[in-house]
């Protein structure tokens, strides 16, 4: 296994890393480096300044704004625009979504679909969770009844990440309550968000934010020609998408970036005659992380190396559950440097110092999203460890 960049891969990194930051909006940037809450212009724009340039969606096909790049290319693109700060491509569009109609999709849903979600000229949401069906999934009750020309879908989905923002949501519904395994009998069905029946209301979170909701639909119709792939089908997309997300999910060059920011605050913060940062209990504790995010980043790199075939590979399964640990762990850390300016509301304090507590109660949901740390051990155990 080779992991050290050819010089191909080097100018190719050097490339994008001067792009990012000569074309994406240094405010914005900026934004995103300091964990600043992003509009949704913020997001849009830069996702179509990256989509102008053949950006956006690397990984798609050809047809679709997709580039003829090895999976050491999209890894490195990946990466740099972490590394950047960049915004990422809203992930409901890009990995999710998006590949979905490219694989499963009916050319007539890829013309209609494809090109308005790589430009986020349709903002997607996820209609996948339910009250009494998270991480188990394949116990969904919201059902889709055929009606002619259209679905009828009945039920109610939760969790669903900026749904307030959304046009449009890719949903699972059960088109077979009476098949013998409760994973069949699952569609997938695209429909726009002020369609007669949906009822979007805010969820306040732990941090006081409001990303996101809880939708309720009822009678809400859609029309038939817009199932995505073959009726009954839908855990097969599922998992098809959720094997895209979670690699994604490890953001090492994010936990990269905030790593970095912890220590030069550390810096700034005094301790005794020295700093923070000059603390040898405190640099430990830097020092232990830095070696998990090298270990997390060459097992990203060994998953990379392997790829061949574009299918999702188990061991994203792994770097889904040790990167969400070590995003948590950076959040942590900035709430312990920033100590009792993390609770201030207002006044002289730093901003990162008064968002640091929000973030680190924020992100308590990367653990759980895109598939628990249970279920991820889960699939570990089974798929990888055969147990």
């Amino acid at each position: 296994m080779q992991l050290a960049l050819t010089e191909d891969e080097l100018a190719f990194r050097d490339e994008l890393r001067a792009f990012f930051r000569r074309e994406i909006p240094a405010d914005i940037r900026n934004r995103a480096r300091h964990m600043a809450d992003l509009s949704k212009d913020d997001i849009v724009t830069t996702q179509r300044i990256l989509n102008a340039h053949g950006l956006a969606v690397p990984h798609w096909p050809a047809a679709w704004g997709g580039r003829d790049w090895t999976p050491v290319q999209r890894h490195i693109w990946h990466d740099e625009m972490q590394l950047a700060s960049v915004p990422e491509p809203l992930t409901f569009n890009t990995n999710m979504i998006g590949p979905v109609i490219a694989q499963f999709g009916s050319e007539e849903l890829e013309q209609r679909f494809l090109p308005a979600t790589a430009n986020l000229d349709i903002w997607w949401c996820q209609g996948f969770s339910e009250p009494d069906a998270g991480s188990d999934l394949a116990s969904l009750r919201t059902v889709a009844v055929r009606d002619g020309d259209d679905y009828v879908i009945n039920g109610q989905k939760t969790w669903t990440t900026a749904a307030q923002s959304a046009d449009w949501m890719f949903c699972l519904a059960r088109t077979d309550p009476s098949a013998p395994k409760k994973q069949a009998g699952i569609s997938m069905l695209l429909f726009p968000m002020d369609s007669p029946g949906v009822t979007v209301r805010p969820i306040e979170l732990i941090d006081g934010g409001f990303e996101v909701n809880e939708v309720f639909l009822e009678n809400v119709r859609v029309p038939a020609n817009q199932l995505v792939g073959q009726e009954n089908q839908g855990w097969t997309y599922a998992k098809f998408l959720l094997g895209n997300e979670r690699t994604g999910i490890a953001a090492v060059g994010q936990t990269k970036v905030r790593l970095w920011l912890a220590k030069e605050y550390a810096k700034q913060t005094p301790l005794d005659s020295g700093t923070l940062l000059d603390d040898a209990v405190f640099a430990t504790r830097i020092a232990e992380l830095e070696n998990e995010l090298l270990a997390l980043e060459l097992v990203q790199l060994r998953v990379v190396a392997g790829t061949t075939d574009g299918t999702p590979d188990p061991v994203s399964s792994i770097l889904k559950l040790r990167g969400t640990e070590l995003q948590q762990a950076v959040t942590e850390l900035l709430v312990d440097i920033a100590g009792s300016d993390s609770l201030a509301r207002e006044g002289d304090t730093a901003d990162w110092a008064r968002r640091s507590t929000a973030t680190y109660l924020n992100y308590r949901k990367t653990s759980i999203y895109g598939g628990s740390s249970e279920v991820q051990r889960s699939i570990i155990a089974s798929t990888i460890l055969g147990l």
